[in-house]
């Protein structure tokens, strides 16, 4: 009885509001449905970060040779590697910090060698000047050899040594490589394109498509890239305050300062020795002679880095301490009948303890036809 009631009030009070009879409260939620959507009366707020719109330069050229940026698909494919160089922000930065440790040094070599100073731009893109650089094509270093053409440019490769690492050497071999391909096609743009995907690619290609102009070729898409990208790292780098770069004064990577040392070995060395040797740190040997691939120096000639200063503590008796690794040749002997365990020793001048070490011998005698190990 006492819920039929309350359900009976509540049917007479929707009924009322139903009516349009009552007060002006029971009127009011006609007027809310009808208005606007709240949020529309919030005024659009602007973003608070917008990108600024960089455009890029209109002349270019590289290596003294003119970019021909009026041609409409030139300047698009210029365009294109331009903008994603000028607003890698980071990537940029870092390129200029390392710049100050290898450009002063890249642009000595060029004009002692009469080369183009843009050639140093090439390292920039092959590396982003990291000399430990590795594709996953096989390429390695700052210049970024594959195996077959850093061979042919003097740089060894084997288990314990990989000089494509050396950026000292590397740069020798890839400003050579860069001058033939000069010589051959009498052309930069070419020739730097040649670096990228090997003279014969490019000769076949100009020979075939009746063009020797780089930037009419269809190429492969990252030869057809690397110019352009080279070209876009060179507007950048040639001119960063222009960009709205501006890398305070300190903030580079300043030169490395090193003393350089001869080690001639017959015998594997450990490279924490020789750090340890020098008053250096194995991480500290390893990063300025980046060639040596395991933790020993291999057998050979070999010209080391350690921190300026710290050659004089290396070079101090060298010989000696190289010495100390050398690893002993075995002579096997074949004991005659009548010879004792000195008369051996006397011949090979060594020790009689040491003969018995060597072979596991608990006494001094020895038989005709056993075979002994002699250490010299």
């Amino acid at each position: 009885m006492r819920w039929h009631i309350v359900l009976t009030a509540m049917m007479s009070l929707v009924a009322f509001s139903c009516s349009g009879i009552g007060t002006k409260q029971a009127q009011e939620p006609t007027a809310i449905v009808s208005a606007p959507p709240v949020h529309s009366s919030i005024p659009s707020q602007p973003p608070t970060f917008m990108a600024p719109y960089v455009a890029p330069p209109s002349n270019m050229d590289l290596c003294g040779e003119p970019v021909p940026l009026h041609d409409r698909d030139v300047l698009e494919r210029f365009d294109r590697e331009f903008t994603i160089v000028v607003y890698s922000h980071a990537q940029v930065y870092l390129w200029l910090k390392r710049a100050e440790r290898f450009f002063p040094w890249f642009e000595e070599e060029l004009r002692r060698r009469g080369l183009p100073e843009d050639l140093k731009y090439v390292a920039v893109a092959e590396s982003d000047l990291q000399h430990g650089a590795v594709s996953p094509a096989g390429a390695a270093g700052m210049w970024q050899f594959i195996p077959s053409t850093g061979s042919r440019y003097g740089l060894d490769q084997n288990p314990q040594l990989d000089q494509r690492y050396d950026f000292e050497m590397a740069t020798d071999s890839a400003l050579r490589y860069l001058a033939d391909l000069y010589r051959r096609f009498n052309n930069w743009t070419l020739a730097i394109a040649a670096y990228n995907c090997g003279e014969k690619r490019v000769s076949d290609e100009m020979a075939f498509q009746r063009v020797s102009d780089y930037y009419q070729l269809k190429l492969p898409l990252e030869t057809e890239r690397y110019v352009f990208r080279i070209l876009a790292i060179k507007a950048v780098l040639s001119n960063p305050q222009r960009y709205g770069y501006a890398l305070p004064s300190g903030a580079g990577y300043p030169p490395e300062r090193f003393d350089v040392v001869t080690i001639t070995t017959r015998y594997a060395v450990p490279i924490v020795a020789l750090a340890q040797r020098a008053g250096i740190t194995y991480r500290e040997f390893k990063r300025l002679n980046p060639a040596f691939t395991t933790t020993s120096i291999p057998p050979g000639t070999h010209r080391v880095r350690v921190p300026e200063g710290h050659g004089k503590a290396l070079e101090q008796g060298l010989e000696s301490f190289l010495a100390s690794y050398r690893v002993p040749e075995v002579i096997l002997h074949k004991v005659n009948r009548g010879e004792t365990l000195t008369e051996i020793a006397k011949r090979y001048n060594v020790c009689v303890s040491d003969i018995k070490q060597w072979n596991g011998l608990k006494d001094s005698t020895v038989k005709p036809g056993q075979t002994l190990r002699i250490q010299r």
